[in-house]
């Protein structure tokens, strides 16, 4: 059986506590939540988000199209679990990066503005 990996698409997924705030947030980077899709009965909820511009990588496409996308995967109940805490690639040190990077024009210019929002 062959691959084509020209055919890959790059996509990072998240499991926040607190989907409607992550939205918010990655939407005040300028990126569109492009898709969602409910999954009540496995209790969980996909956000799918995108820059989604003109000039974006894929822009105008079906979420399962697109480079670069950003999944947030919401278990029910994480909401509300004082012990929950999400795998961020750094429990074990040295051991991953739990982060996500989004290149800007200006550093100091884009802190400033997410730090201005209260994130």
């Amino acid at each position: 059986m062959a691959t084509d990996t020209s055919k890959y698409k790059f996509n990072r997924a998240l499991h926040p506590e607190n989907p409607q705030r992550s939205v918010k947030f990655y939407e005040h980077l300028g990126m569109s939540l492009i898709q969602k899709i409910p999954q009540p009965d496995a209790k969980f909820d996909l956000y799918f988000l995108a820059y989604d511009s003109s000039t974006a990588i894929s822009p105008n496409v079906p979420w399962y199209d697109r480079q670069g996308i950003l999944e947030l995967t919401h278990n029910y109940g994480t909401e509300n679990d004082p012990n929950y805490r999400p795998a961020n690639g750094n429990s074990d040190r040295g051991r991953g990066f739990g982060h996500v990077c989004i290149t800007v024009d200006n550093i100091q210019a884009a802190c400033q503005r997410i730090e201005d929002a209260g994130y």
